[in-house]
């Protein structure tokens, strides 16, 4: 049975009383001085134009670069000027990557934000806002939203087994057990220097993350007066996309099971491969009928991932 986490002091399901629409607010710098934006990119050069402009206010902006081959490390000065750019030699993975950036990071807070994400400066001062008012939250999200101005429910309560996030958008801050890593506010102390657990090399690491911290009742806190625009799969392009597409299949298998294996049994993540792998086996006709390539790509990759993953 879940624990219960930490509520902050009079959070409750509603707007809070220092909460309003984000886009009331003007930008203070030294609200933004207190936060460094990491951005992990890969293959993301497409992404810099959006991101550079959407960051332009920011001083601290660290982004990493995954060992992308579309010249984005070198292109990144260009669009952001203000940022560092750690410059890593191969791919490491989406977790390992944001860990390099926070052992550095010196402000109170920092921001993850995908490169297909857009924020603004004032949805940061709200969440920072929110972040000082309740002192025990550890982390902070914005809602986020598609380019057509639908929100996502990009939180849920914690579970074991992937489904749809959900069941609905909340009317104001509230506690959950999970918020999607395309956008989230830490609180550095909170953390203590743990952050990513790096077997998790892409997908799942942002529900271990939760995970830790519900289990230490540490709050976790969606604030739908924040909001960031997200274009969801649209952070990598590269030379090969139906190679990308294998690659989100078949390490979001892995991922899945080195989760199910972490939080319940070894034996219970094997029990749940061989059940992954027999319903892969079962779709991937279906997908030869259908010949939709990208999907096909990602389904095989998501077989590959099942077959070759080992429960010890």
């Amino acid at each position: 049975m879940w624990p219960k986490p930490a509520k902050p002091s009079a959070l409750i399901a509603g707007r809070s009383t220092n909460s309003r629409p984000a886009s009331t607010l003007v930008a203070d710098t030294d609200h933004l001085n207190q936060v460094t934006v990491i951005t992990v990119t890969y293959n993301s050069a497409h992404c810099l134009a959006a991101l550079g402009a959407a960051l332009i206010d920011f001083p601290n902006v660290v982004i990493v670069d995954n060992g992308s081959d579309d010249g984005c490390a070198a292109l990144t000065p260009s669009h952001l000027p203000q940022a560092q750019v750690l410059a890593l030699s191969k791919n490491l993975g989406f977790g390992a990557a944001n860990n390099r950036a926070l052992a550095q990071v010196q402000t109170p807070f920092a921001l993850l934000l995908n490169p297909d994400c857009e924020i603004t400066p004032q949805a940061v001062q709200q969440m920072l806002l929110t972040a000082k008012q309740w002192p025990d939250i550890a982390m902070v999200a914005p809602q986020l939203l598609q380019p057509n101005g639908q929100a996502e429910v990009n939180y849920r309560w914690p579970h074991l087994l992937w489904r749809s996030r959900g069941p609905a958008i909340t009317e104001g801050p509230a506690c959950v057990g999970f918020v999607c890593g395309a956008a989230m506010l830490l609180r550095m102390s909170a953390f203590e220097g743990q952050f990513f657990d790096e077997q998790f090399f892409l997908y799942y690491e942002d529900d271990d993350l939760c995970t830790r911290l519900f289990n230490r009742h540490q709050a976790m806190v969606i604030d739908p007066s924040a909001t960031a625009t997200h274009r969801s799969r649209g952070s990598v392009r590269g030379k090969s996309p139906l190679r990308s597409e294998y690659l989100r299949g078949y390490h979001h298998a892995q991922s899945k099971l080195i989760y199910a294996r972490k939080y319940q049994s070894a034996p219970q993540a094997n029990t749940q491969r061989h059940k992954l792998l027999w319903q892969t086996a079962l779709v991937l006709p279906l997908r030869l009928l259908a010949y939709n390539p990208r999907l096909l790509a990602r389904m095989w990759g998501r077989f590959k991932g099942v077959l070759n993953w080992k429960a010890s």
